[in-house]
């Protein structure tokens, strides 16, 4: 198991080193590159739910500002990743911080209401943090944050297809990686973005899994915003993942 957790890891290292160097024109002003100063969350979630094979995938597309930003855990609301999984470290500073968007780690008053909204369905139904994770696994495609000069959130769809090329490069080899390891029975993306990362990935490494997708929890979406768990719950049911 040790060996297990130790190849996860360094897949996520290698994942973070690749994407390190990579410069980014305007409009992108910012780039928080989560890997590196938040490490420590990162390893811990790693370490304490990454142990063996699971059965379900769960992607999303990259860091909200107010959760894995923070946090160092995928949709890493503060309070799901530090009451119900039990992770709490301390968090370094990006290199350059916008001076909206500062970095405070486990003390952020902010809500990721996305990070709310899917760790609080699966908290639902399987009580533990333990339960869920035993066959299942959470992560993002992109561990970047990129920010305008006004500190406005830049999804990867946003970017110019050029400077995303490598960025999708190491991401999915890094998926690809993390599929091969975890051998999972379903790999489910939250909204589209993901699903086709994961289409992707699953073809390149001949993963036999089967994809599909949930609505995506973002507050920005009036579909979600109109009952979110329950959507995502009957998605889920006829996928045959629940």
């Amino acid at each position: 198991m040790e060996a297990f957790m130790n190849e996860l890891i360094a897949s996520t290292k290698r994942l973070a080193k690749d994407l390190r160097d990579l410069e980014f024109s305007p409009p992108v002003a910012y780039v928080y590159r989560t890997l590196d100063y938040t490490w420590a969350g990162q390893e811990e979630y790693l370490r304490r739910y990454g142990k063996g094979e699971k059965r379900v995938v769960f992607l999303g597309m990259n860091p909200g500002p107010f959760g894995m930003a923070q946090t160092g855990v995928p949709f890493g609301e503060v309070a799901a990743v530090r009451d119900w999984m039990g992770i709490e470290t301390v968090i370094d500073k990006p290199s350059r911080e916008h001076p909206k968007r500062p970095i405070e780690g486990f003390q952020c008053q902010r809500s990721e209401v996305s990070g709310r909204r899917l760790w609080g369905l699966f908290a639902e139904r399987f009580g533990t943090a333990d339960a869920f994770f035993k066959d299942h696994f959470v992560l993002n495609f992109c561990p970047l944050v990129w920010m305008s000069e006004t500190g406005a959130n830049l999804t990867p769809d946003k970017l110019p297809l050029s400077e995303m090329a490598p960025v999708d490069l190491a991401c999915l080899k890094h998926l690809q990686e993390v599929i091969t390891l975890l051998k999972p029975e379903f790999v489910i993306g939250v909204g589209a973005f993901a699903e086709e990362r994961l289409r992707r990935a699953a073809n390149a490494c001949d993963c036999k899994a089967r994809v599909g997708r949930v609505l995506h929890p973002s507050p920005a979406s009036p579909a979600a915003n109109r009952g979110w768990s329950e959507a995502a719950r009957i998605q889920l049911e006829k996928l045959g993942v629940w």
